[in-house]
């Protein structure tokens, strides 16, 4: 059987150099599926002796698909340790979620072919493999060492089967085996699909209890009153009538959108523009199951209907208008800050009006999006002529194990700045990073902040967008808003460099050539990472304004994997060199010493895009 085999491997090689070589479709001794993905991998391109797959670290490891794949992975971890077959399960789209090795060797091998987590294994990027072509042809796949298109994945054999929702029926990933060219292919091809269907059968336990517990809470809302209701899960979707006839396809996707970025908090709102120019109150309440959070619970109150007298804030306490409310209504322009995004301006409006009312307030965003910022802009709008008093708990002489450190350190450090702080009537507090109060300081910070908000001073929390905080921290904050992502304000982007390069006090603007450049990045620094970019791009200008040129070459790129210093150190030289060159690649080439293949091969590598020459 082994000599049978390499004796087809080497058949199969032929077959695939003739077919790279000529015009001539591959022969029938190959596979017909792996001979439809070879002409589909050489129509798109792909390179066959280096890998170029696109990076992306980022994604919910709480899914639907994670959380069925993980106890199947765990029991094929067991009884496959020690040997040389990985186990790997990609979402939809070939994007590869987990990974569990045997075999320190096979690891490595992976490791340098980016078969990992965060890595993408679809077809259009690394050619034919069996990843690529289940999801392709919505059917299990087995591709032997030869016949991947890539030379560097030849080495391995791979069986996928895809796994389909068991509601929906749609492909929601693939359950992938890959191991060491060798004649054990027809068993892990039964045993891909033979856990593919585990996980299905795991997808349909958890739907079924997310379905449950999301059609009981849109059960209880809907009993009384004919107030607009969405529930939302991952794959449901229910209306009363009040929302279906108010709400459309694309309303229902602007929501879901929304109800992501509330869910941060048990209880949340926010104001949602929606289709056709009107826009609702979104009050949202996540619904959790046996089986971990289900969905979410949205209660609209549209513009032209009658206004709520009293809405229910984080910590479930409830808020009246006061004296102005309805003036909330507008955008609200803050001294120092831009935007005109409809998240960001009801986060504005209810900081604005929490710091006129001295409502304790609840700040939740990712790192650089400004949190901070928003508060003391508040503060400011109201008149005040102090600036608010803030304090990092993540500082580390703010921290419970620092007792006996010497000086200010230790567990009553935080308590006891926090009731130095100034306090009174016009004054406010901001306490950043509060996931980072240690259990054991819990009660000493809230105590302080319940005694500086009695005395009137305005108590400001901040938080990331997956806290752990103590309920008895939690309670002293009666309302709760989320700032958006800059990736999901980019609307805003003209505005915000405009105001962050005024910042600078040097009267620099941008090109309109870089506003293109700013707008296809993801930002994971946010706000502040694009400060520091356009702070670094106005000092060293070569113009009166902010030119491509002056951007950093990370900017000209669109890929999303990490690159090792030496990588980072040749894109920075291909695009300082194609940006001299005016993007002239053959000129690029001859100043680097390079032929033009390799100037465009390179490009394709490193994701880099620049402006046409003119």
């Amino acid at each position: 059987m082994p000599m049978e085999s390499e004796a087809q491997g080497r058949t199969i090689a032929r077959a695939r150099l003739k077919f790279l070589e000529g015009s001539e479709p591959p022969t029938p001794v190959v596979p017909e599926s792996v001979r439809d993905s070879w002409k589909r991998s050489k129509l798109l391109g792909i390179g066959i002796d280096e890998v170029v797959v696109p990076y992306r670290p980022d994604y919910d490891r709480e899914s639907h698909l994670m959380r069925a794949a993980a106890p199947v992975l765990d029991r094929l971890e067991q009884t496959l340790a020690g040997s040389d077959v990985c186990v790997i399960v990609t979402d939809r789209k070939g994007w590869v979620r987990d990974r569990r090795v045997g075999e320190a060797r096979l690891m490595a091998h992976l490791d340098r072919v980016h078969l990992a987590p965060g890595f993408s294994y679809a077809e259009q990027f690394v050619g034919t493999n069996g990843i690529g072509v289940a999801l392709e042809e919505r059917r299990s796949s087995v591709v032997l060492g030869a016949e991947h298109f890539n030379e560097r994945l030849q080495k391995v054999s791979c069986a996928a089967s895809p796994i389909r929702d068991p509601i929906s029926g749609r492909v929601a990933g693939t359950m992938n085996l890959t191991c060491w060219n060798g004649p054990a292919s027809s068993l892990m091809a039964a045993l891909a699909q033979e856990s593919a269907d585990d996980i299905e059968r795991v997808m349909y336990e958890i739907s079924t209890s997310y379905e449950r517990a999301l059609l009981e809470a849109f059960r209880q809302a809907t009993h009384y009153g004919d107030r607009p209701v969405l529930c939302i899960g991952d794959d449901l979707l229910l209306a009363n009538a009040a929302a279906a006839e108010r709400l459309t396809g694309d309303d229902h996707r602007l929501l879901r959108e929304a109800s992501a970025e509330l869910g941060h908090a048990p209880r949340t709102r926010r104001r949602v523009r929606l289709t056709g120019g009107t826009s609702a109150l979104v009050r949202c309440r996540r619904v959790d199951s046996r089986a971990g959070v289900a969905g979410y619970l949205l209660d609209l109150v549209f513009d032209d209907g009658p206004p709520a007298e009293a809405s229910t804030g984080a910590a479930g306490t409830r808020s009246s208008g006061g004296p102005g409310a309805a003036a909330d209504a507008g955008p609200r322009a803050l001294p120092g800050l831009a935007g005109a995004d409809p998240a960001w301006n009801t986060a504005s409006r209810t900081a604005v009006r929490c710091a006129r009312e001295r409502v304790p307030l609840l700040i939740y965003g990712e790192a650089g999006t400004g949190k901070s910022a928003l508060a003391r802009a508040a503060h400011a709008f109201t008149g005040a002529a102090s600036a608010p008093a803030v304090l990092d708990a993540a500082d580390p002489r703010y921290r419970a194990e620092a007792l006996g450190s010497g000086g200010d350190s230790g567990p009553d450090a935080l308590p006891d700045a926090l009731r130095a702080a100034p306090a009174g009537p016009g004054r406010a507090l901001v306490l950043r990073h509060l996931d980072a109060v240690a259990p054991a300081q819990a009660s000493a910070v809230a105590e302080a902040l319940t005694a500086a908000a009695a005395r009137g001073t305005w108590i400001v929390g901040t938080l990331g967008p997956a806290p752990e905080v103590p309920d008895s921290l939690l309670r002293r904050f009666v309302e709760a808003v989320t700032v958006p992502p800059l990736r999901h304000r980019l609307a805003d982007l003209p505005a915000l460099a405009e105001c962050l390069l005024r910042r600078t006090g040097a009267g620099v603007e941008c090109s309109p050539d870089v506003l293109p450049l700013l707008r296809r990045q993801n930002w994971p620094g946010n706000v502040g990472q694009l400060e520091s970019v356009l702070r670094k791009a106005a000092a060293g200008r070569r113009t009166y304004r902010v030119e491509p040129r002056d951007l950093p070459p990370s900017l000209h790129t669109v890929g999303h994997r990490s690159l090792s210093a030496w990588e980072t150190a040749e894109r920075d030289t291909l695009v300082e060199a194609l940006l001299d060159a005016g993007g002239n690649k053959l000129l690029a080439a001859q100043r680097l010493g390079i032929s033009r293949t390799t100037i465009y091969r390179k490009m394709r590598a490193y994701g880099i895009t620049l402006p046409t020459p003119r």
